[in-house]
């Protein structure tokens, strides 16, 4: 089946939300979930939205903040946009529905995080994102322009490559015509054409067996354009946040805020060892990726499997406004943290690199749009200062829209374009290999290539993942396609990006930390 839109929208966070709200009303748009419509990163951000609200704080406190936990690999003209626009940005939010916390004078009630000078994060409680995606879910299901469908997974971009030799020589460069698309519940490949299309894919977490981020967050839209031969940067920075809850046997890794660190949280080993002041002035109070190393140094040193957070100076009236989520969630496995201190645990968060745009979030691919997590646009540098990232959808997305409004008119739909072909595949009976390949992936990658590295980890992930990619691109050839062996293959091809970047970078420098690079010095 064939199926024609204006802009069609891959993923249903804030990016891809945000963006087919303002383009609805110069065309058709379609919007695709591979899972439940909120079933997202945006749903489960927890801390806040950083945007300068607050008369002592400016936007150029707030850039420097950016710059200086960026480790001087940010786009300093990106970031002085991203953080000019952040009041309008959060304003339209506002307009939208959005609920933010006040204190009882009215004025915002402002967080601090980790690598902030300044009080500027925007919360609902503990659920900020899902506050967001409530709000942004329910005004895209009230727009007549706007077709949602869950449960619909892209399999891969429409470009040339798929196209006969004659319209390749018409289209030299790399151009994008929207999709192929597995429907889930109708078991069938359909093929959607866009005269524009934004991934909004989000992030890449579940290469690694630890991670903060739902079980669809498996690196789809950057897989996508490197195998279209588009760019992807940076992949080799991938944030681990310092503090998820210690509870092992639970998928994804329970968030515990940046936000309790700012009201008071502090780090200690399992003998009550408080540690920060080794690492960093700031303490608690560092960017992530200091966090993350002093913890995980600690974890070495001792031997322990995770470090404590200790919640005492935290008032438990303040525990119970601000956290009301994280203290549920402890006290439901026997944890108060009003009393008691609560194991935590790094665990892989958020990606920095991904595909690569401009200010206006147009990719290396002719239109193609991307926004959010999965997107490389010069702001994050080589670490993401926290509450930064909704921040950087919404500006972005907003960017995206005031652009593919003036090019759509001018566009067409390419015609040429052939139906998926499955002809002599067979239904795939190997479940059980997918599985198993999946966990050795994350299994490399967490050993080998996580927040502490070296040459001879990132050779030896590089050697084993070779082989899993080769049994999974064999059994993806002669298989009835399936969203689980197109999710694995996507991982594959994500790990093998963020180890090669990990191996050609050869200084330390924010979240990418290779033992060798120090001997090397």
């Amino acid at each position: 089946m064939k199926k024609h839109v204006d802009f069609l929208v891959i993923g249903t966070g804030i990016a891809g939300l945000s963006f087919a709200l303002k383009v609805a009303a110069k065309g058709r748009v379609c919007i695709l979930s591979k899972a439940s419509a909120d079933e997202g990163s945006t749903l489960y951000a927890q801390g806040g939205i950083a945007a300068v609200m607050n008369a002592l704080d400016t936007y150029d406190k707030h850039i420097q903040d950016t710059l200086v936990a960026g480790d001087g690999l940010c786009d300093e003209e990106v970031v002085r946009f991203t953080i000019e626009e952040s009041t309008r940005r959060i304003e339209e939010l506002i307009g939208w529905g959005a609920q933010f916390d006040r204190k009882t004078t009215g004025e915002f009630d402002l967080a601090r995080e980790g690598g902030h000078s300044e009080y500027r994060v925007l919360h609902h409680k503990d659920q900020t994102g899902a506050e967001i995606e409530r709000i942004l879910l329910k005004e895209v299901k009230n727009h007549p322009n706007i077709e949602l469908l869950e449960h619909h997974f892209a399999l891969d971009l429409i470009t040339q490559h798929h196209l006969g030799a004659e319209v390749n020589r018409r289209t030299p460069d790399i151009a994008c015509f929207g999709a192929y698309v597995l429907d889930e519940k109708a078991n069938r490949i359909d093929t959607y054409l866009a005269k524009l299309t934004m991934l909004a894919t989000g992030g890449n977490g579940n290469v690694y067996a630890t991670t903060t981020n739902p079980v669809v967050a498996t690196g789809d839209g950057v897989a996508m354009v490197y195998r279209a031969k588009g760019k992807v940067a940076n992949m080799e920075f991938i944030q681990f946040h310092p503090t998820s809850l210690y509870n092992p046997m639970e998928k994804p890794s329970f968030l515990i805020s940046e936000a309790v660190r700012g009201a008071g949280g502090r780090l200690c080993t399992l003998k009550g060892d408080y540690f920060m002041s080794r690492y960093d002035r700031r303490l608690e109070l560092a960017p992530r990726d200091v966090v993350a190393r002093a913890i995980d140094s600690e974890m070495k040193l001792t031997g322990d499997d995770h470090v404590y957070l200790d919640c005492s100076g935290i008032s438990k009236t303040e525990i119970l406004g601000h956290f009301p989520t994280i203290y549920a969630k402890c006290l439901s496995i026997g944890i108060d943290i009003t009393k008691e201190l609560l194991p935590v645990v790094p665990a892989a968060h958020y990606s920095c690199g991904g595909i690569v745009v401009d200010e206006h979030a147009r990719t290396s691919i002719r239109h193609l749009y991307a926004s959010g997590e999965c997107s490389c646009t010069g702001l994050h540098g080589a670490n993401r200062l926290a509450s930064n990232s909704l921040l950087e959808a919404l500006v972005f997305s907003h960017r995206a829209a005031e652009d593919a409004k003036t090019q759509v008119d001018a566009l067409s739909y390419c015609n040429d374009i052939p139906e998926w072909n499955d002809e002599g595949m067979v239904l795939n009976e190997e479940m059980i290999l997918i599985t198993q390949s999946l966990r050795e992936v994350q299994s490399i990658m967490s050993s080998y290539v996580g927040i502490v590295r070296s040459n001879l980890r990132l050779q030896r992930a590089l050697d084993r993942l070779a082989i899993i990619y080769r049994e999974t691109e064999e059994l993806y050839n002669r298989s009835v396609h399936s969203l689980k062996l197109a999710e694995l293959r996507n991982l594959i091809k994500v790990g093998y990006l963020i180890i090669k970047m990990a191996m050609a970078r050869k200084e330390n420098r924010g979240l990418h930390y290779n033992i060798d690079n120090i001997v090397n010095k």
